[in-house]
């Protein structure tokens, strides 16, 4: 090919390749055997141009290596680089990773509760710590020049999605940002934000899946292809594969729709339906792993959205007699485990179900759930990416995050609780969750599976299967905690000015353009019709003015004098008593008639019930043509009175024509020669108003009064003034969604000021020990601090109070109260209650929501009783079987009060002024890191 080349070309060809040499990029690909991707390329080259970058790409297309590439830069420029990850687990993984190319001494990490070589160039986190070194102002920031963060997506999670956005608004200009994101359908608005708060961002999208995905469904013992590609002369379209349609169509036709024409079928018919019929039902856990494991589709991981449903896979493969590993793979799994659990006491290990999960492991079965000890799941990780787990059954947190690829991925149900109800998943979570299926660099495809269910729509399996993106969407809402840390380094006004550069804000105004669009067309509109309305002889705006109150005024009491008539009828139907004789003044039955029952609303008398009190008396009268008829309101337009009045004769039948008839005889005899008083017009209310009488005056007196194109005028007029209060609406809308963050935030800083947390542009000392405090509830444990709820506390005592800040039930359960420890500490948890009844009765006063996010929960004291027993050092067994919890759980809610106990430890005031709490808190860390919660999540 070179060959080909002019010796001109050659030399500039040599030229292009020389200038790559030199570039920090060339050693960086070396470093891996595989070639990089055309878009990991092109993120890397705007990395080294000095750009900011946003790569959004699906799940397993090695994203991750544009962030170890700003590892590389940094380590060359002999400056810092933090990489941070939503969660430890990944922290972690990503720490090993460096570790191993880089080595440890250039690796550090820092979660909630490990730090490891926290003075390292690179140094991994969660995204927590490194909101907390910002706004703590750490010197760990100095030097800092690049901070990759993975999963950026994540900013979209209601609950600490917040945390993102505070990082990238407070990082200092200096430092270049690198975003890794799943592919999301809006990454380019995402990129013009970050473009807007960071400077040049250069946004990289990809949709192409390194590992083609298939997508199957699994019904008896055949899987069919969703889809089939259809070759219509067009590219091929795909489309979703006729067979399963039939299955759904037949499976859902009801036993009375068979039933009808089957006379008609022939017997080879009925009988090919029944075999169709016995071929379609959901296979059992064990039948899909051996299914698979048949059609060389292992290791695979099965989505149950239950942790209960996954231990109960793994059981009943276990019964079904599975095995997945052979011999040597059997010691080599026991020989892992046996190594990663040595710490684990013995006495633990039979609480913890460990030889249960043991002899899963060495079968090559496993689950994989946040219910799980976590050194429990990080061993399933390891043996799974070392292909010795085969068969992972887990719930969806597995597909946040963790590099645990798998050749392929069965979805049990399409349907999962979400906490409030039983939802269909999302295009954005099947995405999540199919995205793990097909290994770079092992498999040459990966394949999803969906296991046949009755109801199974086919179209709508489809639908999720080909939608491959979802929307990011902020959860950003200012906090007690990040106001007064904000107004603390930079003042009311630069504070509120940084909050709108949110990227919620972004999306609310963005929301509105289209409406300042309409705004700015209306506002066009306006002046052309105010140039039409134009008159040489005055100000004809003023003038349309004056027509304009007239009107109204008019109208207003012309509304008055028609309440009035109307209420003046219906008083005078009230009257009415049977056998009095009317005439109707207006209507279908217009005339004379007699009243049979004066159809009064319940409750004002004790004959008619059927209407209500806003209908007002609907008489039941025989007219003079002999009928019988209800009446309205509406045939009175003007009151009515008794003309006359006769006997109704006790015989008399509404339903008999020859009682009528005879009833209307007598009518007309009694009464037909009597004429009707004619109601007299009433002196309109408007001829004798002031009001109307000064704008007719003022109309007259007006110099556009006399203009000859006055109605032509009054007609631009008109439109203009229409437009005009359209044009008002419209901005309204846009003030209610516009400066939605910033409204929010001046409600929390007066909630702080009246609370003494914030004076002008600083934060009190009180204020001060808050900025140390996060998590949901900072400002109840602040406000606890400030009035000694905790003094006095044992350690034990004060590890359950403190539980209550953070626990949150997997279900609310109100019926039974909680158990908590007596003495001292239900005193203290009393008084926290209470204090949270005063914040919350002072949110409501403040305006501040907790529906929107903003706001203190109730504490919940659901974990309190466990922890004072771990931390008065109960045995696992005991505290376990009391809390009726499963130890992953116990585990991850022990490790929250450890991480707020060091805050408040942090925040409390010293000894030296008489306070227990510092010394305390430090002693219940101790306490409460011990046993299964001690053992370190780092190898």
């Amino acid at each position: 090919m070179t060959e080909d080349l002019s010796p001109a070309e050659r030399y500039a060809a040599a030229r292009i390749r020389a200038a790559e040499q030199a570039t920090a990029l060339a050693p960086f690909r070396e470093l891996y055997d595989f070639e990089l991707d055309p878009y990991q390329i092109e993120a890397c080259k705007a990395l080294e141009a000095g750009k900011g970058v946003l790569v959004a790409a699906p799940t397993g297309s090695g994203k991750t290596i544009v962030g170890e590439f700003a590892v590389h830069l940094a380590l060359a420029e002999r400056r810092k680089c933090f990489y941070t990850t939503p969660i430890k687990a990944l922290s972690n993984q990503k720490f090993q990773d460096l570790v191993r190319r880089y080595g440890a001494d250039k690796v550090g990490l820092l979660t909630g509760d490990n730090s490891v070589n926290a003075d390292a160039p690179v140094i991994v986190m969660t995204t927590e710590v490194l909101r907390n070194m910002l706004y703590a102002g750490s010197q760990a920031l100095r030097g800092l020049a690049y901070v990759v963060m993975d999963e950026v997506h994540y900013l979209s999670d209601r609950f600490r999605g917040a945390v993102w956005e505070e990082v990238i608004i407070h990082l200092p200009d200096s430092v270049t940002l690198v975003s890794l994101s799943a592919t999301v359908s809006n990454a380019e608005e995402f990129g013009d934000w970050l473009d807007t708060v960071r400077g040049d961002t250069e946004v990289i999208v990809s949709e192409h899946r390194p590992v083609p995905l298939w997508q199957h469904v699994l019904a008896g013992r055949k899987m069919y292809d969703l889809f089939e590609e259809s070759d219509d002369g067009r590219g091929g379209r795909r489309e979703v594969n006729p067979d399963l349609v039939r299955m759904a169509r037949m499976e859902n036709s009801s036993p009375f729709a068979r039933g009808r024409g089957r006379g008609n079928m022939r017997e080879a018919d009925r009988e090919r339906e029944r075999r169709q019929r016995s071929r379609i039902w959901t296979p059992a856990r064990p039948e899909v792993i051996e299914r698979l494991d048949s059609a060389g589709l292992l290791p695979a991981i099965t989505f149950i959205f239950s942790r209960a449903g996954c231990e109960a896979a793994v059981q009943q493969c276990l019964y079904a007699g599975l095995r997945l590993n052979d011999q040597d793979e059997r010691m080599l799994v026991r020989e892992i485990v046996e190594e990663r659990t040595a710490s684990i006491p013995g006495e633990d290990l039979h609480v913890l179900g460990y030889y249960e999960w043991l002899e899963g492991l060495e079968r090559g079965i496993a689950a994989h759930h946040a219910g799980m000890l976590p050194t429990f799941k990080e061993v399933v990780e390891e043996l799974f990416v070392r292909g010795l787990v085969k068969a992972v059954f887990a719930t969806e947190t597995l597909a946040l995050g963790i590099n645990m690829p798998a050749r392929s991925v069965v979805l049990e149900k399409l349907v999962k609780w979400n906490g409030e109800q039983h939802a269909d998943i999302t295009p954005g979570e099947y995405t999540q969750l199919t995205g793990r299926a097909g290994r770079r660099g092992i498999d040459v495809e990966g394949h999803a599976v969906v296991l046949w269910q009755r109801g199974m729509d086919p179209g709508a399996l489809a639908g999720l299967a080909g939608t491959r993106t979802y929307p990011l969407r902020s959860s950003f809402r200012p906090s007690y905690n990040m106001a007064v840390n904000l107004v603390e380094q930079f003042g009311r006004h630069r504070s509120r000015e940084l909050l709108e550069t949110s990227f919620a804000q972004f999306q609310a105004d963005k929301s509105v353009v289209g409406i300042s669009k309409q705004v700015q067309r209306n506002e066009e509109g306006i002046e052309g019709y105010r140039e039409g309305m134009t008159c040489h002889l005055g100000d004809f705006e003023e003038y349309a003015r004056l027509r304009r109150e007239l009107k109204e005024r008019e109208t207003e009491l012309a509304k008055q004098g028609a309440t009035q008539r109307r209420a003046a009828a219906a008083a005078s139907l009230e009257k009415l008593k049977p056998g009095d004789v009317i005439h109707v003044p207006t209507g279908k039955f217009a005339g004379l008639a007699l009243v049979l029952d004066p159809g009064l609303p319940a409750g004002r008398a004790n004959g008619h019930r059927g209407f209500d009190q806003h209908d007002g008396p609907r008489p039941l009268v025989l007219t003079a043509e002999r009928q019988v008829k209800r009446l309205a309101s509406i045939d009175f337009p003007v009151p009515v009175e008794a003309l006359e009045r006769m006997r109704i004769p006790k015989s008399f039948n509404a339903r008999s024509p020859q009682s009528r008839r005879d009833l209307a005889s007598a009518l007309r005899t009694k009464a037909g020669h009597i004429a009707p008083e004619r109601h007299r017009k009433q002196r309109a209310a408007a001829a004798d108003d002031r009001e109307i009488s000064r704008l007719r005056t003022e109309l007259r007196a007006h110099p556009c009064h006399g203009c000859d194109e006055r109605e032509d005028h009054a007609r631009w007029a008109e439109r203009y003034h229409r437009l005009q209060r359209d044009t008002r609406q419209l901005e309204r809308r846009i003030e209610g969604r516009t400066n939605t963050i910033a409204r929010t935030f001046d409600r929390i800083y007066a909630l702080l000021t009246e609370l003494d947390y914030l004076r002008g542009d600083k934060a009190t000392e009180h204020g001060k020990r808050l900025a140390r405090l996060y998590g949901e509830l900072d400002l109840l444990a602040s406000e606890c601090l400030r009035e000694g709820v905790w003094e006095g506390l044992k350690p034990a005592e004060l590890a359950a109070c403190v539980s209550a800040l953070v626990f949150e039930a997997r279900q609310a359960d109100d019926a039974v109260a909680p158990k908590v420890p007596t003495g001292p500490a239900k005193v203290a948890l009393g008084e926290m209650v209470r204090i949270w009844g005063r914040l919350d009765a002072l949110e409501e006063d403040f305006k501040i929501n907790q529906a929107e996010g903003v706001g203190q929960r109730e504490p919940d004291l659901g974990f309190a009783w466990a922890v004072y027993m771990w931390a008065s050092g109960k045995g696992l067994d005991e505290v376990l079987r009391e809390a009726e919890m499963p130890a992953g759980d116990f585990v991850r809610w022990c490790k929250q009060v450890i991480d707020v106990l060091g805050q408040i430890a942090a925040a409390a005031p010293s000894s030296a002024e008489g306070s227990t709490v510092t010394k305390n808190a430090r002693k219940a860390v101790d306490a409460v890191l011990r046993g299964v919660v001690a053992y370190s999540s780092v190898g």
